[in-house]
């Protein structure tokens, strides 16, 4: 379960996928925390940056960062990394995954960080449903049963219907399903499309349809809105970077269960950063949603286990 969080929305230079497995969990897990960990710092420069400047800009300022790291492949492996056999699936993935990073940013504006954060992750029940309409797959009823528990838990972050409802809660939710819809796209591509390929046509896609509506919303940024811009896309690389070493060293089904931990950096930068304190029933949403993602982390060890028994 590593396609959970739906701020995961790039992948940097595929390279280091390509290097010598090594079985050292331990060092994984510990890869795993410190990714989230940057994960979180990007997560609150925007949601400081969107003081200042509108929730497209900031995307706009992740994605030019995010463009200009992935350049040097283009220019190192020249036009024949653009090509594809599945252009439209290609630009539909990059959307998928650009509405999952604007939709999230904007959530920053309005939501406490370890809210939104804990909202994200009813992502894989989106993954889940689309992976039987779009993939074919089949699900198992006590799979389905973890995702009506992390559904669960996410109602009891957002509260719908009562005092503490916000609409904008609906954000992260939008951005989960725009996640999913770039994850199940992601896996019909699978055996066919180049990893980098389709790691420059995310980026460039993105950068284009922002570029394109950034006339409609946009700021003079000064130079720390400028600053931070870059934090936040260097971040979000540096985590991408962790986890792809992470994987090297253990096997996902062992290292998901511990994304989990952003909820916790989210709690804490939200409460250092911003003075925002989540009440209880929020962190009774946030252990039911962990647990979900736990059990659905085990069953899909068990599968692993079995698929290469037989």
């Amino acid at each position: 379960m590593p396609d959970c969080n739906p701020r995961n929305v790039e992948t940097i230079a595929p390279a280091p996928v390509t290097l010598a497995r090594r079985d050292d969990p331990l060092r994984g897990i510990l890869l795993v925390v410190v990714a989230m960990l940057f994960f979180t710092c990007s997560d609150a420069a925007a949601k400081y940056l969107n003081q200042t400047l509108p929730s497209l800009q900031v995307a706009w300022l992740r994605y030019a960062c995010f463009s200009v790291l992935v350049l040097p492949l283009l220019l190192r492996r020249g036009a024949p990394v653009l090509r594809t056999e599945r252009p439209l699936l290609q630009v539909l993935r990059g959307l998928g995954m650009l509405g999952s990073a604007v939709f999230f940013i904007i959530s920053m504006r309005y939501l406490p960080m370890a809210e939104a954060a804990a909202t994200s992750y009813v992502a894989p029940a989106f993954v889940t449903a689309l992976s039987i309409v779009i993939l074919g797959e089949r699900v198992g009823p006590r799979r389905w049963a973890a995702v009506a528990v992390g559904l669960m838990g996410v109602f009891i972050v957002i509260r719908p219907g009562g005092a503490a409802f916000q609409p904008a809660a609906v954000f992260p939710i939008l951005s989960a399903m725009s996640f999913a819809c770039g994850v199940v796209i992601t896996r019909r591509m699978a055996g066919t499309e180049n990893a980098t390929t389709t790691l420059v046509w995310t980026a460039f896609t993105g950068f284009v349809v922002l570029t394109a509506l950034l006339p409609f919303d946009a700021v003079m940024p000064t130079t720390t809105d400028l600053a931070l811009g870059i934090v936040i896309g260097v971040a979000s690389t540096m985590a991408q970077w962790l986890l792809i070493l992470a994987y090297r060293y253990g096997d996902a089904s062992v290292l998901a269960p511990f994304s989990y931990i952003q909820l916790v950096w989210s709690t804490a930068a939200g409460y250092l950063v911003f003075a925002a304190v989540p009440d209880g029933w929020t962190f009774v949403g946030m252990a039911v949603i962990v647990a979900s993602g736990v059990y659905t982390a085990h069953r899909e060890r068990l599968r692993t286990r079995a698929r290469t028994a037989s």
